[in-house]
Parts: C-alpha cells; structure tokens; sequence
C-alpha cells in the first residue's frame, strides 16, 4: 500500500520528510550531544576523580577548543571542495560517528604516568573526539538540512526535532552521569564503564543518522529537485572574508559562541554547585530531572511563540527571562528550591536559540547569496560552528580557571568562602552577563524583516541569467 503523499507547505514547496526522517535526522543530534555533555562532565571527572589540576586542565580545554575551532573551517572547506557528483555529507557520519564511539572511552583511561604525561594523554584524546571525530561529523551533519528538503516550513521542524533530542540527550545523561558513576564504585573504573556504554549508544545513533539520510529529497521514490545547486568554488580565504562582511552571520557567530559558553557552564557548574554549596553532588540527578520539565516546555512553547513572536523577537523575550533568572538567584544563591526554579529559568530561556541557531545560519547563508552570488553553505555552517566550538570551550575552561585563582582542593570535607565564590561566579554572574550582551546583539538582526524581499530580487536576477 502507497504513503499518503505529504502534500506542499503553506508556500507551495513539496514536502518530502515523514515522522520517521525526522527521526533519523534527529539521532545525529542525539549523538553529537552525547559527546558534548561526556566533555562538559570532563573537568569534574579529570579533577575529582583523576586528581589533576584545575588550572591545568582549564588551559588544556581552550587549548583544544581553539584547535578544533580551526578543524571546523578546515572541514567546511573540503566538503565544498568534494568533488560533484558524490555525496558531500552523508558518508562522514559514519566516517567519524564510528570512531567517535571508541574514542569515547579512552576519554576515561587516563593512565597513572605522572601530571605531565597524564595532560598529553587527556589532551591528545580531547582533540581526537572533539577537534576531528565531532568537527568530521557536525559540519556534515549540519549542512544535510539543505539538501534534504527545500521547504523551509520542514527545515523549521528538523531544527526542532535536532534541538529537542539533542537536548534530551545531554539532558539524560547529565542526569544519569555521577549517580550511575557513583552506585558502581565512584572511581576511575566506574567512569570507563559508563564510557563503554555512552560509546556504544553514539555509534547506534549514527547509524540510525546515516540510515535515513538523503542527499537529495525524494518523495514515494522520486527525486523532488531539492539537491544543493553547484556553484562556483572560492578560494577558502575569499570566503572567508566575504562572511565577516556580512553583519548578519558575524551576529549569529558571536551569539551563538556566547550561548555555548553558558551551556558549557551549564553542564559542568551543577555538580561543583551541588558538592559544595548543598554538600551532595547526588542532587545533580535530582537537577537534571527537575531540569527536564522547563525543557519540555521549551520545546512545546518555542513554536508558537516564533510563530507570534518572530525569530528575533522570540530570542529577546528568551535572553530577558535568562537575565532576570539569574539576577533574583544572586539574591537567594544558598536555597535549594529557588537554584532549582531559577535554574529551571535559565533552562527554557536558552532552548529557543537551540531551535533557531540553524535557522538564523541559513537565513544568513541567503544573504550570502543576495549580497556576494554564492551561498558557501559548508564554510559558512563551519565558520559558524568555529563560535560554538570556542564558546563551549570557554564554558568549560571558565568553570578551571574560577577554581585555580582561589587554590581549590577537591580533597577538603567543606569548601572555603572562595571558593563558593568562584562557584557563584561561574554558575551565576557570568551566564547573567552573557544574556545582557546576546540581548543586545540580537536586537540588530533585522534581516528577518528584509530577506522577503531579497529573495525576490535573488529570483529575479537567476532568471535574467537564465
């Protein structure tokens, strides 16, 4: 029996995605989002567990950040430079989601070779996950969203379902990290075993990806002309150039690299916060549970409020309730009830840019082409990416660097006035100055308002061409 065919959206382009795609696209997300949160846990892991330095470890973070910040451009620039005629994308979710799984657990193997040879070690497998194997997969990964549909109603719907398995990924297993770590022993070895585990459901998850990927759109068998248009390849420098002139991608660079850096905090803050303020890291899994709920809500809410609000608008409102989160919590820091509603707060005030960063990419990617004639789908996906990848780091580093400056000792039974200051720091006041600034720049995206119009004039122009 023949599907029911899906019809055209409300502006008359075929629609080509079922549940199931959606899905199956979405478990590329579920992975990467898997590796992101293991490396967030990495500084509470190196430290509490392996006995390494904060300051260390901090500087090993953004050390490796920036070089897999670089990977990213280097990775936009060979997929567009693949060859036409083969797949650019699909084939590197396998390529790198395979290997990523492995490397995975040797994250946890750090061997007993002294403080010099343990940061070589954790430093060389930080870049093998997060500088090759995570850059091999995302920027591919990302970029399929272009070629496997042309409607941008469904385009809106994957970027959905990305952020919302994504989220619930890392969510899962932020929660489940240190109680299942703690129940099977507490220790170095009980780390590796949860690795092995992570390891196994990445690979699975991208072979799902890979499975129901496309590279060109088809519907009942047929393709619907939804594959990426050749166009003319510039030199990598040139495109380069070209995108920190355009005002709109520098904007989602900067956000999105300021957003990364509060989920970074995020997802390494909450159990120094609970060790030390509440004196139970056990309560991270109370956290990541509560934390579940404003981050279904952002999930059901994020669509209607783009569809009343706007792209921008949304994102202001977000960034304000973010803010405002974060100012009552400076007052009522010490209760666990208001960490948990503030925080909670602070949650569904940052999942609207999950949902829209792809978006807000892709509307630059057009502006791209209005104002240049080239989209550079990979470079400007990659470059964007490098915002993200630095940001992340930062996240993580910020969280070492706050605790090296006031001499922290993971071995005391109680935690000194500094250092609850530098968690205060972390956890609170930097995340309240970040959603000041990403206001602010939000604020001057006014390309949602205008690119109606541009893409008309881009029409316009392909058919004199023609």
């Amino acid at each position: 029996m023949s599907k029911k065919p899906l019809g055209k959206d409300k502006f008359g382009v075929q629609k080509v995605m079922r549940v199931k795609d959606y899905f199956g696209d979405a478990m590329g997300q579920f992975a990467l989002n898997a590796m992101s949160t293991l490396v967030g846990q990495l500084t509470y892991f190196y430290t509490d567990k392996v006995g390494m330095a904060a300051g260390a470890i901090a500087t090993m973070f953004i050390v490796c950040k920036i070089i897999d910040a670089f990977t990213d451009l280097i990775m936009g620039n060979i997929i567009d430079h693949t060859k036409p005629g083969k797949e650019k994308y699909r084939p590197w979710l396998l390529k790198a989601g395979i290997p990523a799984g492995i490397v995975m657990v040797l994250m946890f193997t750090v061997p007993k070779i002294g403080d010099m040879g343990q940061i070589i070690y954790v430093t060389i497998t930080n870049i093998l996950l997060t500088a090759v194997l995570y850059t091999a997969m995302a920027i591919p990964y990302n970029s399929l969203m272009t070629v496997r549909t042309n409607s941008q109603e469904e385009r809106g719907i994957m970027g959905t379902w990305r952020a919302a398995t994504g989220y619930v990924a890392g969510m899962i297993f932020a929660i489940c990290m240190i109680p299942i770590t703690n129940a099977l022993g507490g220790n170095q070895n009980a780390w590796i075993k949860f690795g092995f585990i992570m390891g196994i459901i990445v690979i699975l998850a991208a072979l799902i990806c890979y499975a129901t990927s496309r590279e060109t759109a088809t519907e009942a068998g047929a393709v619907v002309e939804a594959k990426e248009e050749d166009e003319e390849v510039i030199p990598f420098k040139e495109a380069l150039g070209k995108l920190f002139h355009n005002k709109y991608w520098v904007i989602v660079l900067v956000v999105n690299l300021l957003s990364c850096i509060i989920y970074g905090l995020t997802a390494g803050a909450g159990v120094y916060y609970c060790k030390w303020i509440f004196g139970n890291d056990n309560l991270v899994g109370v956290l990541g549970g509560i934390g579940m709920i404003p981050t279904l809500l952002g999930f059901i809410f994020v669509g209607p409020m783009i569809k009343k609000l706007g792209v921008v608008k949304t994102l202001l409102v977000s960034f304000a309730m973010g803010a405002g989160a974060n100012i009552l919590l400076l007052f009522t820091k010490d209760i666990f009830f208001c960490y948990a509603l503030f925080g909670s707060i602070t949650t569904f005030a940052t999942i609207p840019m999950m949902c829209l960063v792809g978006v807000m990419t892709a509307m630059s990617i057009d502006y791209n082409e209005y104002k240049y004639g080239v989209r550079m789908v990979a470079t400007s996906n990659s470059a964007s990416s490098f915002g993200g990848k630095v940001g992340s780091g930062l996240g993580t580093s910020i969280i070492g660097w706050f605790l090296a400056a006031v001499g922290y000792d993971a071995a005391l039974t109680a935690a000194p006035a500094a250092t609850k200051m530098a968690i205060y720091g972390f956890t609170i006041v930097t995340p309240l100055v970040i959603f000041v600034v990403m206001f602010i720049l939000v604020s001057k995206f006014d390309l949602e308002k205008t690119l109606p119009a541009m893409k008309e004039e881009i029409a316009k122009r392909k058919a004199q061409n023609a």
